[in-house]
């Protein structure tokens, strides 16, 4: 995860390369001192105090970390300018070796730095020596001297910078090399300062030597407030850093890249080498690990301390801090651990939510040999991760809700909304050659699930469903809920004919049985495909339209329908219906037909169907699924289903008059079975009419009689209680046994037309019909076959047995006036002497040819 090239880190061991040169240069400067200028030691005493000032000067240094190294700054420049001014320049050059050969002792530096120290310390005093020794000789404390001293000692500033500039150039790049330049102005005027403060001092101590005990007073004051004023700095600096900390992590949070943002400061703020964030896995959250190091641009997605330091700070839930300057003796076996990985000191807080730890965030590493964490550090790192717990928390939260945003909560499926986003995006950078295919599966029967079995045994459906969906669909698919008993799957495919190939394949690996304790159901789905661009060139146009397929493929074999532009205007027809239909009622512009129903085996007539029939004053004629299925949208199913009882029964008790006493049988909508009230309402208007229960005969479709639930049970009881006859329609198109159908409380099966009318051309027909046939009467059933349209089809009814038929040979469906003029012209004279039932000519109706 490290982004761009880091910056080339080398080994402290090659600081020899600059090291070596700078101690050739130290001799060979110390040589030509020792010969050219004033034999030294000198005075002895005002070295050994020159020097134990060198030493002490050395205590007091401002670091300036540059990466991974310390530039210090120190005010030897005082010692300095009083040492080449009392002493020769080749003792200035073994003090001032000697100084630095004791503060890096002290300091406990690594060799290859402690020497690099020593031959920069021995360099740049002999360069300076040098200077001194050939510029004017140094007469009293004028001017004079004063520009002599200044050019000595600012050569040994410069000296000192060069050597520094370079050894950290090569370590750690030249682009390191220059920020050490960039960082020296502040450097060089503290030096030019402690030139003039050392100036000062020499001119004081010329005048009577009593001022060093003043001049020693105020240096002790000035440390003293130099401390206290470095202190303040530092605490203003880490108050700016955290409030910067603090803000950004605030305007990360809502972009995302917390992490970065946080990882990098934190990394900076604390001075170390690594910073580690890590959150363990929780939820749908995976395990979240990541480094900021220095020198790259990125994170790492490792860590630099072992894996027990996190864990052990998870468990115990307390800062965990480990280093020279942080104690740590209860972490002893953690201590080699640590120092197998180069790990000189690491701290550890743990990131609360709550009473909950969520995580730790951890620094690794104080910059340069010298740098260590300390006590001060932990309270200030462990108020950041404070921060970043409440900011990370807020992050996921976020997160979680933008999840829950775009995902549905049941089935954790994508939503509509983000079907919608993706579909849009799809639609855009469609390639040539290939279509965006959109799938939508309707699933059947839920409905009745919910009402029969809950809604928790519906919800278990759905999340079958979509496992089945997300298992079965390809793999570059998207699948989503859209909502309630539907979902979707979107995906690029050849063409739209590969689109429909895929809907079956799906379609039929997702309806195997579904085991719910111990319960058995079989769950069907219809499927609408569409595509773009030949349906639609945006997401909203093709979910309308692969919407209205889904619902055309209910009614279709196979329940796979491809949308086409018949489907649109259809739904559009329907939707204009709505209002109409409701004024049609009113006004009494609905009419009812008959179709004849007559016993196979003598022609006689047994009762009539009655069907609705709508001529819309601008449309035309109606087609009746169109109005049925606005009349159950629309709520006006109970009116529509009344009509054409009233008109049944009334013609009913008019042929009953009229001595031929017809029974009439009327189509009724699984929904209407759900009204508790609907079997009082048939008994008042059998009532009101006058006519005998067992003239009346409701005919339920088999998907709405044989749901798989028993939610009809008690309705269709009570109207046979009422003496009423049941017959299921259309049976044969479900999936229904006729040992279920058994159990039911009907009188009657309608064999569906599909297979009556392939009866003289397909033995498979031929043989279902014979099966229904011979089973049904072996339950006591009266069995009816729909469509019969030939004389062939008549006589192959009648070998098998069956026992009443319906259908275009016999009639089409007529009004009541035309129905009564083909009463007389079919019906056998003698047939309407008496009372028996009327028998109706051999001859076919030709007049039914205009209708």
């Amino acid at each position: 995860m490290a982004g761009g090239r880091p910056s080339p880190r080398r080994s402290t061991d090659q600081a020899w390369l600059i090291t070596g040169p700078l101690a050739l240069l130290a001799v060979v400067c110390s040589i030509a001192l020792a010969l050219v200028a004033a034999r030294p030691p000198g005075n002895l005493a005002i070295a050994a105090v020159l020097l134990a000032a060198m030493v002490a000067a050395g205590t007091q240094v401002l670091q300036i970390v540059i990466r991974r190294q310390a530039l210090a700054v120190i005010v030897t420049e005082i010692p300095l300018v009083l040492a080449f001014y009392y002493l020769p320049p080749f003792t200035v050059v073994v003090i001032a070796a000697l100084a630095a050969l004791i503060g890096q002792l002290r300091r406990r530096l690594s060799a290859p730095k402690m020497w690099f120290n020593v031959a920069k310390a021995a360099a740049a005093a002999s360069l300076a020596g040098l200077v001194l020794v050939a510029l004017p000789q140094i007469e009293g404390v004028g001017p004079g001297t004063w520009l002599v001293l200044f050019a000595a000692v600012s050569t040994n500033t410069l000296v000192a910078l060069a050597a520094v500039c370079g050894v950290i150039g090569l370590m750690q790049g030249w682009q390191a090399g220059l920020e050490v330049i960039r960082t020296a102005p502040p450097p060089l005027l503290t030096s030019v300062i402690n030139m003039v403060v050392g100036l000062v001092v020499l001119i004081a101590i010329k005048s009577t030597w009593w001022s060093a005990l003043l001049i020693a007073v105020l240096a002790l004051a000035v440390m003293t407030i130099y401390r206290s004023y470095s202190q303040f700095l530092r605490q203003h600096r880490t108050l700016g850093d955290m409030y910067e900390l603090t803000r950004a992590m605030t305007e990360s949070g809502q972009e995302g890249s917390l992490p970065d943002v946080l990882l990098g400061r934190i990394r900076a703020l604390m001075q170390a080498e690594y910073a580690t964030l890590w959150l363990p896995g929780q939820g749908r959250h995976p395990e979240v690990l990541l480094t900021a190091r220095l020198d790259d641009r990125g994170l790492l997605d490792v860590a630099r301390t072992p894996a027990v330091v996190r864990e052990r700070t998870l468990q115990s839930r307390k800062i965990l801090a480990i280093g020279r300057a942080l104690g740590g003796d209860a972490h002893t076996d953690l201590r080699h651990e640590l120092d197998a990985k180069q790990v000189k000191d690491v701290i550890v807080v743990p990131l609360r939510s709550g009473q909950a730890v969520i995580g730790t965030l951890e620094v690794v590493n104080r910059l340069s040999d010298v740098g260590h964490f300390t006590p001060v550090d932990i309270p200030v790192l462990e108020t950041v991760a404070a921060h970043a717990a409440v900011a990370l928390e807020n992050s996921r939260l976020v997160d979680r809700l933008r999840h829950d945003a775009y995902h549905d909560a049941l089935t954790k499926l994508p939503n509509r909304r983000r079907i919608i986003a993706a579909l849009g995006e799809a639609v855009k950078i469609r390639a040539p050659g290939e279509v965006v295919a959109v799938l939508l599966f309707d699933v059947d029967g839920l409905r009745q699930v919910n009402e029969s079995l809950g809604h928790a045994a519906g919800d278990k459906v759905l999340v079958e469903v979509a496992e089945r969906l997300r298992a079965s669909a390809p793999s570059s698919a998207l699948v989503g809920r859209a909502g309630g008993d539907e979902f979707l799957v979107t995906l690029r495919l050849e063409n739209a004919e590969a689109a429909v190939e895929l809907a079956g394949q799906l379609r039929e690996q997702i309806r195997d049985e579904m085991v719910f304790d111990a319960l058995t159901l079989d769950v069907d789905t219809a499927v609408g495909v569409a595509v773009h661009p030949d349906h639609g060139s945006d997401a909203a146009t093709l979910l309308q339209r692969v919407d209205l397929a889904a619902t055309a493929a209910k009614a279709v074999p196979g329940n796979v329908q491809l949308f086409n532009p018949a489907l649109e205007s259809r739904s559009l027809r329907r939707l204009g219906l709505a209002g109409d239909l409701c004024r049609a009622l009113d006004d009494g512009e609905l009419e009812v037909y008959f179709q004849p129903k007559v016993t196979l085996r003598d022609r006689r007539l047994m009762g009539v169907e009655c069907l609705a029939r709508w001529e819309h004053p601008t449309h035309g004629v109606v087609a009746p699924e169109d109005f049925v299925a606005v009349a159950e949208h629309t709520g006006q199913l109970g009116r529509l289903t009344e009509v054409v009882l009233r008109e049944g029964l009334r013609r009913s008790r008019d042929w009953a008059h009229g001595e031929q006493p017809l029974a009439v049988a009327v189509n009724l909508a699984a929904r209407t079975l759900t009204d508790p009230h609907f079997p009082d309402r048939v008994r008042e208007l059998l009532d009101e009419y006058g006519v005998p229960p067992q003239r009346l005969t409701f005919e339920i479709r088999e998907a709405g009689v044989l749901d798989g639930t028993d939610r009809p049970i008690p309705a269709l009881r009570r109207l046979r209680d009422l003496g009423v006859r049941l017959s299921v329609d259309d049976f044969g198109t479900g999936s229904s046994s006729l040992a279920y159908l058994r159990r039911l409380p009907v009188h009657e099966v309608k064999v569906d037309r599909s297979f009556v009318q392939g009866m003289a051309t397909d033995p498979g027909d031929l043989a279902i019909v014979n099966a229904v046939v011979t089973l049904s009467q072996q339950f006591g059933l009266a069995v009816v076959a729909e469509g019969v349209e030939s004389e062939l089809t008549l006589e192959l009814l009648q070998d098998i047995g069956c026992e009443i038929g319906q259908g275009f040979l016999f009639s089409r469906p007529l009004p009541y006036e035309r129905l009564e003029a083909w009463f007389g012209a079919q019906v056998e004279p003698e047939a309407t002497a008496g009372v028996e039932a009327p028998r109706l000519r051999v001859v076919q109706d030709r007049s039914v040819t205009l209708l």
